[in-house]
């Protein structure tokens, strides 16, 4: 088992575009993280250990269907890295709650194709509460998957 399992927190790896949103969210949790970079031009992130992605949701449900568009390509790009997608363990999406049915759409399809739970939604770059609780949450859910994981060695 690594070290960062047996933590009691994830590593974050997040996106966050020009707005900053996200990672205005990730820095009020304070946790270990790191940045998938915005430009192509800046190379590849590459994680060698277990994370939970923290994505926005791009879109609301515009072009061909709710899906379309709504993972950022800079996501997408990471994690079609089979070296990073080995490592998620988890997802958590922001959205805007204006996209109605597509509200964290990012997360859905996420969690969906690489076969891990959403585990939060949040409105933009989240509330004090939010922060509350994902930071709680996750401390809980990172123990239990230690936990699991250490039975199964």
């Amino acid at each position: 088992m690594s070290a960062t399992t047996a933590t009691s927190a994830p590593l974050l790896v997040f996106f966050s575009s020009v707005s900053g949103n996200t990672a205005r969210f990730v820095d009020k949790l304070g946790l270990p993280a790191r940045r998938i970079p915005l430009h192509g031009a800046d190379g590849p992130l590459v994680v060698d250990e277990p994370f939970v992605l923290v994505t926005p949701t791009y879109g609301g449900g515009q072009g061909r269907g709710v899906e379309k568009g709504a993972v950022p390509k800079q996501v997408i790009r990471f994690l079609n890295d089979e070296r990073n997608r080995r490592h998620i363990r988890g997802v958590i999406s922001a959205g805007n709650t204006n996209f109605g049915d597509a509200f964290c759409a990012a997360g859905d399809i996420i969690s969906r194709k690489c076969h891990v739970p959403h585990l939060y939604r949040l409105e933009i770059y989240g509330t004090q509460d939010d922060v509350d609780r994902v930071t709680d949450g996750l401390e809980r859910w990172w123990e239990s998957q230690s936990s699991m994981q250490s039975m199964a060695q």
